[in-house]
């Protein structure tokens, strides 16, 4: 135990002094807000203001149309009504649209008694959300013109075509009603799971390297003099382990003390976050598993190769039940009670960050906390007896390559 100790407090050390950590406690924060803002600020202007003309055969809708669009654009776009007009005025617009005089043009024809056909045409094949307003703005204008040539009038048309907001609301678990946001829980969610993921990946690529910085520099064959591989394993796990809780909490010290004056600006309206005790509990718990399942993992890959180089092409291998986590975000966080998503929140190398996601949404029963935890201890038994075995042989074996039958007589040594 004491030189377990006196490892893992090495570990520490060396790492907490070293610059590295302190340039990283420093600008991922700060870079973290700067990708923030940038979000924010593209989000505001991804549909900035442009210069449209609505063309069509039929002035009235041509002129609703504009109505609409320019009653809800907030990038306040120049829009022209051009109509009637023929098919050479049509070259003409495509031709401003070439010389970027006007960004596009919308074209309706519009037969009399018969649904209206439209084409939007501009330079860009992805401007999405423009696209979109020109749908809706001339389906609106439509429907509004079919119910007053029904006879309505126009007051009652426009009650009629009124937008009504809804606001949610969540049951929790002890059945009262309480105001949720899909976008919030969103953000809440996605930002838990990836720090989660972010940090684990790197101190446990951080406890690779030191192995193989020190299998290569043989540093090793003194230490083992004195010290167990078992207990040199377990102390670098522990004291790296150490060094990323501690930079976590001095992220969210930081956060705590300057973000009701920094972020609370930049997420106020409908991205509201709020993290409660429930949070502060699951996360250093998930990320003290993860971190111990993927950094086992990575001590035994580590001991199995020659340089840093070989270990690079094997960490995407590693990295795969991240990458999965992910790639299940929109569904977790659409439906957190699914069998997939309880299905990956308790499988062992997807479960940390597949909670964090569930959690932000929905607070899952109390026995899928248990039960994941559980599979994921056992599982860290596992890699780790493993890995150690591994790592007892492996530590010391210089210019031989570890095939798999190799490993396999690495593990059965006792």
């Amino acid at each position: 135990m004491r030189n377990l100790l006196l490892v893992a407090r090495r570990e520490y050390l060396e790492q907490i002094r070293g610059r590295a950590f302190r340039i990283t406690t420093v600008l991922v924060p700060v870079l973290f807000l700067v990708l923030i803002g940038i979000m924010i600020l593209a989000g505001r202007s991804a549909s900035g203001p442009k210069h449209l003309v609505i063309a069509s055969n039929d002035a009235g809708l041509a002129g609703e149309v504009r109505q609409q669009l320019v009653a809800g654009d907030q990038s306040k776009s120049q829009v022209d009504v051009q109509a009637p007009v023929t098919s050479e005025d049509r070259k003409a617009l495509v031709n401003r649209v070439r010389s970027k005089s006007i960004d596009g043009f919308l074209w309706i024809d519009a037969p009399a008694g018969q649904t209206p056909k439209a084409t939007y045409e501009s330079q860009s094949s992805g401007d999405f959300i423009t696209n979109a307003r020109m749908g809706a703005a001339l389906n609106h204008a439509v429907v509004r013109r079919r119910l007053a040539a029904s006879g309505i009038r126009m007051a009652d048309v426009d009650a009629l075509l009124k937008n009504v907001e809804i606001d949610t609301l969540q049951v929790n678990k002890k059945g009262d009603e309480v105001k949720s946001n899909a976008m919030s829980s969103f953000w809440k969610g996605y930002a838990m799971a990836i720090l989660l993921s972010m940090t684990t990946m790197i101190y446990g690529m951080n406890v690779a390297r030191s192995i193989i910085q020190e299998k290569t520099s043989r540093i090793f064959e003194v230490m083992l003099a004195t010290a167990k591989p078992s207990d040199l394993l377990a102390g670098k796990l522990i004291g790296v382990g150490a060094v990323g809780l501690t930079q976590i909490a001095i992220w969210v010290v930081a956060a705590g003390a300057i973000g009701t004056s920094i972020a609370a600006p930049m997420l106020k309206g409908q991205l509201n976050l709020h993290f409660g005790w429930v949070e502060g509990v699951l996360f250093p718990a998930y990320f003290v598993l993860g971190y111990l399942l993927y950094a086992s993992l990575f001590a035994g890959l580590a001991a199995s190769c020659e340089t840093e180089q070989e270990l690079q092409m094997y960490t995407p291998l590693a990295a795969l039940p991240i990458w999965l986590s992910f790639a299940l975000i929109v569904m977790v966080v659409n439906n957190p009670d699914s069998a997939i998503s309880i299905a990956a929140s308790l499988f062992p190398a997807t479960a940390p960050i597949i909670m964090m996601l569930r959690v932000g949404s929905q607070i899952p029963p109390w026995w899928q906390f248990a039960a994941s935890m559980s599979i994921m201890v056992l599982s860290i038994w596992g890699v780790l007896w493993v890995s150690s075995r591994l790592y007892r042989v492996g530590i010391l074996m210089y210019g031989k390559r570890a095939t798999i039958p190799e490993l396999v007589r690495w593990i059965r040594y006792s």
